[in-house]
């Protein structure tokens, strides 16, 4: 009894400021964007993490860190949930401890191997760094991936994202915890009165940022070639998700997209696109649907619609899917979203068993059903388009297909997300995919934002979030295939996941040394 209140002394301390700098890390991804507090946040959770008296402890200032961080990045789960308050609006809370718990043990693990395989104090905020990187990776896979708020990503809209077309996240990811080790590194020999090291360790980090800066501000400044590309107009009904199936408004949710579709004969695009489930109709039950879009726009037409199919023991199946139209209104072209939301479009394992256990967007039965994966649409005149539904966009293997696309096509309904910071995270994301496959990126959202995004992720032509119109833009020209394009994250699985081991097998034998001692 007597340890206990000095052990809370100890132990108290350390919580509070791995919640802190948890927090602070979180602030560098979108909408805030502040790289700046961010990197010293993840230097922070190093430094805490490091000083553990073990890998218990270690595990829990890494997993509380990580806690902070994904409860505030992710705060906008909850907003799926309040679509529909009275049936789902109890389950909120949960989802969002759940998940930033859940992913916070992925921090809480990457600290716990590495104090447990590295006593040296100046190792570990290297190999910390090092299993923090890793276990982004296997998140990003693992029960089908959620590669969100990575660490990478508080890059985004800067030069340094540039990174990007060479290593994918994961080498942002991978440069954020190696200057936050670097920061952490110096702050220690600081402490430790050796200040010539601490400046030279501050001088190598501010070098490895300086120039990946300045060769992604290189990379930027190369001249793009001029190009009469694909004219593209991008609808935006701005349909709010709690009243978009109400029956007596569908109707005219329908019109306000066929309005949006019409341009002046001299002015037509090349096509028209709409967003994720734009369609109030099964696609072959459309009535005339089909023939009224296609008299509205004058070209053809892109649009998010969900079909029905038998499967081959003849069950009646849905699919959450993107179709296009010719201008009889013939459909020309089908993609079934592949890489469905968990508990959103499907409920694991119980959707399989019952009926009743629908995720949220699901429209019939237990959901929806996955399609054959990535594809290559052949869109005429428009070129040859990779097409991405909502969370498609989240995973960069979704973008590898046996022929390369001229352009990238995202259509989205973000009217999940809410208002807040959701939509911009996603938005971020798709900037990235444009940089890592050198591809211009077209994303058509419900309430936004909808956006022309060049091939080196910038973008050229927006509607914001919350805004009913229709955006004209030209798709501008694909640039050749990046390196990251060709290896993927291939390179990072083997040296990573050579590394967990390694380290692996340090803490085995560290474990077995401790027990065996006399």
């Amino acid at each position: 009894m007597t340890h206990e209140p000095r052990l809370l002394t100890r132990a108290l301390p350390a919580a509070v400021a791995a919640l802190i700098f948890g927090l602070l890390a979180a602030l560098g991804q979108a909408p805030w964007g502040l790289w700046f507090l961010a990197v010293p946040g993840y230097a922070g959770v190093v430094l805490v993490i490091a000083n553990a008296r073990g890998g218990r402890a270690a595990f829990l200032w890494g997993w509380l860190a990580g806690l902070a961080h994904f409860a505030l990045c992710l705060s906008w789960i909850v907003e799926p949930f309040l679509v529909d308050a009275e049936r789902h609006g109890w389950m909120a809370p949960f989802a969002l401890i759940f998940m930033a718990g859940g992913l916070a043990l992925f921090w809480g693990a990457a600290g716990s191997l590495a104090v447990a395989a590295i006593s040296g104090r100046y190792a570990r905020f290297w190999a910390i760094a090092v299993l923090m990187v890793a276990f982004d990776a296997l998140r990003g896979y693992l029960f089908t991936g959620f590669p969100w708020a990575l660490s990478g990503h508080i890059w985004i809209g800067t030069p340094v994202d540039q990174i990007a077309a060479l290593g994918g996240a994961l080498a942002l990811s991978a440069l954020t915890l190696e200057l936050a080790a670097g920061l952490a590194t110096a702050w220690a020999r600081i402490r430790a009165g050796r200040l010539v090291r601490a400046a030279v360790v501050t001088g190598v980090v501010c070098s490895g940022l300086a120039l990946s800066w300045g060769w992604g501000q290189y990379r930027l400044a190369q001249p793009v070639p001029l190009y009469d590309g694909v004219q593209v107009r991008l609808v935006q009904g701005n349909v709010l998700q709690h009243l978009k199936w109400q029956p007596d408004l569908v109707q005219g949710f329908f019109q306000r997209h066929l309005d949006l579709s019409q341009s002046p004969a001299n002015a037509r695009p090349d096509l028209v696109i709409w967003p994720e489930s734009a369609a109030p109709f099964l696609l072959e039950n459309p009535g005339v649907g089909l023939e009224m879009m296609a008299e509205a726009a004058q070209v053809p037409v892109v649009f998010g619609v969900d079909r029905a199919s038998r499967s081959t023991t003849g069950e009646r199946q849905y699919h959450n899917a993107l179709a296009a139209i010719d201008t009889q209104g013939q459909v020309t072209a089908i993609y079934d979203k592949h890489h469905l939301v968990p508990f959103g479009e499907y409920i694991p394992v119980l959707g399989l068993f019952a009926e009743h256990w629908r995720g949220l967007a699901g429209t019939a039965l237990s959901g929806y059903t996955a399609g054959p994966g990535p594809i290559t649409l052949d869109l005429g005149d428009a070129g040859r388009v990779l097409p991405l539904i909502c969370y498609e966009a989240v995973f960069a293997r979704s973008l590898h297909t046996a022929e390369r696309p001229d352009w990238i096509l995202q259509v989205t309904n973000d009217a999940w997300f809410g208002t807040g910071i959701g939509p911009f995270q996603h938005l971020a994301q798709a900037r990235l995919r444009a940089i890592e496959s050198g591809l211009p990126l077209v994303r058509a959202a419900n309430t936004g934002v909808s956006a022309v995004i060049d091939a080196r992720g910038r973008s050229v032509a927006e509607l914001g979030l919350g805004e009913m119109g229709a955006l004209n833009a030209v798709i501008p020209q694909a640039r050749p295939a990046t390196p990251y394009t060709r290896t993927g994250d291939l390179l990072w699985t083997l040296l990573l996941g050579a590394i967990t081991l390694w380290l692996a097998m340090r803490a085995l034998r560290n474990r077995k040394r401790l027990t065996s001692a006399p």
